[in-house]
């Protein structure tokens, strides 16, 4: 793809719905996603992003040379879904930290609540958006599985807490 350097904010528009849509990046404004249905949306939005910017878009369907290309390919995509389930296993740490610090403060207010829900429906978006591009089936994706499902444990068990505390008053 080319995409006129400016104004720098089409190019940046593109690379983030590369980024958000799971593509990864091949060399200098090339970039590739597995044949699959789930990224026709996405590719179809960076083309409309980079024309609006002025530029253009190239997309081939392409085959590798042999096996081993195939398995480069599913490599280099399942590394960069590990990476991302890395990334949701730490932030359901942080909410796990979060409820025990509210627990551990005796917050049980209902505008607490309400954020931890908030956290929680932030954290199920990522992981339905993380499993749909994980074609390939990354390792930590049953890790995250597990830790989405504590989460939403720990939420159940902080909810009764604010409404046992909001029924003592």
């Amino acid at each position: 793809m080319r995409i006129p350097a400016t104004p720098s904010r089409h190019r940046v528009a593109v690379w983030r719905e590369l980024r958000r849509i799971g593509a990864v990046p091949l060399g200098q404004g090339a970039w590739v996603v597995p044949d699959v249905p789930v990224f026709a949306g996405g590719i179809a939005r960076v083309i409309e992003l980079a024309e609006r910017g002025g530029g253009e878009v190239v997309v081939l369907e392409a085959t590798g040379r042999g096996e081993t290309d195939a398995a480069r390919l599913a490599q280099l995509f399942t590394a960069e879904r590990q990476d991302e389930w890395a990334e949701f296993l730490g932030d359901c740490a942080k909410f796990d930290a979060e409820i025990d610090k509210e627990i551990g403060k005796d917050k049980f207010t209902m505008a607490e609540l309400e954020e931890e829900e908030h956290s929680l429906e932030r954290l199920r978006r990522w992981h339905r958006d993380l499993k749909a591009r994980d074609v390939f089936g990354a390792p930590a994706a049953a890790d995250a599985d597990i830790q989405l499902k504590h989460c939403t444990e720990r939420l159940d068990d902080y909810t009764l807490r604010v409404f046992a505390a909001l029924h003592q008053m």
